[in-house]
């Protein structure tokens, strides 16, 4: 049978070939200047070309590196089918004099001098080099606007190539402006912030340097409140600069919409569905405030409530979360109808690490089936009480990405002392802590093993005694995938979950970057509950699993299956979980 041929990709072929005795890393720079074109030369006249093009990269990169006295010529090889070539012997390279600066009058003080100086980046005696040249003078401007000199500017710099002595002597030429000190904040956005508000969010006391870094600290302070869609701050122009000698920041913010109202649906064959509608208010107060006020129906979880969110609370950094709601939970171990009031104090001290502490109030009914460990019987009971509680938590996040992190490491640390009163009367310890890490095994993060290490344990309560809300359970999307919420460790007969004193799991994840968007994990994961205050590796279950990535500019879209290897009655034999980011 014939065959049609099928055409084949046009070949690149360097534009010259470059020959001569020269340094790996040399040769490789000057064939990247030269560059290719599509096929050889056609004729003897095209080759000459080349060749003339390919001498003039050629020695245009031997200066930008430093050497001055090089020796190129440009030739054609060959009759029938020419070659361009460039033979190059580069010569000594020139090295740099101790770099000068000139000042325009007048001139910084004697400590900015000497720092700037440090600044420039450049030793007598180094390869001199254009592109360090250059660089060099924009080190010496960054380093006076961090002094307070933000108005600084370049004048044409003087560079003397010595052949005699094969030297290159740089001079920068510097106009510092003058030394600028910070007045206060200006808010020149209308709308609800109120300006008092903005201005306590300055790292700056009146009369300060002027810092970059601080004005960026106010500019971030700013966006981290999540009412902005925009923040601009900015250093006002020289005329207006106050009588005292000071020069104020101009602040202009872009508003979100001031009311937002969503509504969603969930629904999950491991975890229940609902449906719920989130009526949001930003600003309402005027310092970026945030409230927002929820009603869910759900299976297993229905509420309605209120929290507010002041961030920058008396300090920057420090936000402060309010919350009442009343909330009727339904799990398969418990059912609790409470009013349910909290206040936490959060303080930042990372861009995404951060420690809190509050104290929470619940008050409600509670309708629990468990377990008696004396009797080995199962008992239902209806308690009427009233839990006070302890909150403090810290976070730890030295990973690269919030949502598809690829090396580093998290650690959370969850600590809350409760009282308990009503029918009965209780004082215990709950503590949780959890440790991720993310270790790259190919260049570029194209495959990548991940872990968790979970561990809990409640210090001072007895199985009975303890409300069940506040019991360890495990299974679960973001727990031990393959077994139903709550689905990990022992039932009671009639397959309700036994909450525990003490709580294990582990994950493992291998995650491979497959190319356009798309990843697969492989992953295995196990889960155990314990009923004394150390945990329990006795009745450990198991579950393997594999999932689907598909990575948006924001993060991965995940898919997983997940089978539990010791399958009991009630368990399902697979499960299937859907949502925004890596599972840990």
């Amino acid at each position: 049978m014939g065959g049609v041929p099928l055409a084949s990709p046009a070949r690149a072929d360097p534009r010259a070939v470059v020959q001569g005795d020269l340094e790996p890393d040399l040769r490789a720079l000057l064939v990247q200047a030269i560059g290719e074109v599509d096929g050889p030369p056609s004729n003897g006249f095209e080759a000459r070309r080349r060749a003339a093009a390919a001498r003039e990269s050629a020695e245009a990169l031997l200066r930008s590196e430093g050497y001055y006295q090089p020796e190129i010529e440009s030739d054609v090889e060959g009759e029938d089918s020419p070659v361009a070539v460039v033979r190059i012997a580069p010569g000594p390279r020139f090295v740099l004099t101790e770099p000068r600066i000139r000042w325009t009058a007048p001139e910084p003080d004697d400590e900015v001098i000497r720092t700037a100086r440090s600044d420039i980046g450049l030793e007598a005696g180094e390869p001199g080099r254009a592109a360090d040249v250059i660089a060099a003078e924009g080190r010496i401007i960054a380093s006076l606007t961090r002094q307070g000199y933000p108005d600084a500017s370049t004048e044409p710099r003087r560079v003397v190539v010595d052949h005699a002595t094969q030297t290159v002597a740089p001079t920068y030429n510097i106009d510092s402006g003058p030394l600028v000190r910070l007045d206060g904040v200006r808010l020149e956005t209308r709308g609800p912030t109120n300006p008092a508000w903005v201005a306590g969010l300055a790292p700056w006391q009146e009369g300060d340097r002027y810092d970059p870094d601080q004005v960026a600290e106010l500019e971030r302070r700013l966006l981290d409140t999540g009412v902005y869609d925009g923040v601009s701050v900015a250093l006002t122009p020289e005329d207006q600069t106050t009588a005292e000698g000071n020069r104020p920041i101009i602040v202009t913010v872009t508003d979100r919409p001031r009311r937002i109202l969503e509504a969603g649906a969930t629904f999950s064959t491991a975890d229940g569905s609902g449906v719920d509608a989130i009526w949001t208010w930003y600003n309402r107060f005027g310092r970026a405030d945030t409230l927002r006020f929820e009603a869910r129906l759900a299976d297993i979880d229905s509420r309605i409530g209120a929290d507010l969110s002041l961030p920058h609370w008396r300090q920057p950094g420090q936000t402060l979360a309010l919350q009442a709601a009343a909330v009727n939970e339904d799990t398969d171990a418990y059912r609790r109808t409470a009013a349910v009031l909290s206040a936490d104090l959060r303080r930042r001290i990372g861009k995404t690490s951060f420690y809190s502490f509050g104290v929470g109030l619940d008050a409600g009914r509670y309708d629990e089936n468990r377990f008696d460990p004396e009797t080995q019987v199962p008992i239902s009971s209806s308690r009427d009480l009233a839990i006070l509680t302890g909150r403090g938590s810290a976070y730890l996040d030295q990973s690269n990405d919030p949502l598809n992190p690829t090396t580093g490491w998290r650690a959370t640390l969850n600590v809350q002392p409760t009282a308990v009163t009503g029918q009965d009367t209780i004082l215990f310890i709950r503590a949780e802590s959890q440790l991720t890490a993310y270790l790259p095994l190919q260049e570029a993060a194209k495959t990548v093993a991940a872990g968790r290490v979970r561990l809990g344990t409640i210090v001072g309560g007895g199985e009975l005694s303890v409300p069940a809300d506040r019991l360890f359970y495990s299974g679960g999307g973001g727990s031990v995938r393959g077994y139903a919420y709550q689905g990990v460790g022992p039932r009671l007969p009639d397959n309700t979950p036994r909450g525990g004193l003490s709580l294990f799991e582990i994950s493992g994840e291998v995650r491979r970057d497959l190319g356009r968007n798309f990843g697969a994990v492989a992953f295995v994961d196990a889960g155990a509950i314990g009923f004394d205050e150390t945990p329990d590796f006795s009745n450990l279950r198991y579950a393997v699993g594999v999932g689907a990535r598909y990575n948006l500019s924001f993060g991965p879209i995940r898919a997983d299956i997940a089978f539990p290897l010791d399958k009991r009655e009630g368990d399902a034999d697979f499960q299937v979980y859907v949502s925004i980011g890596q599972a840990f």
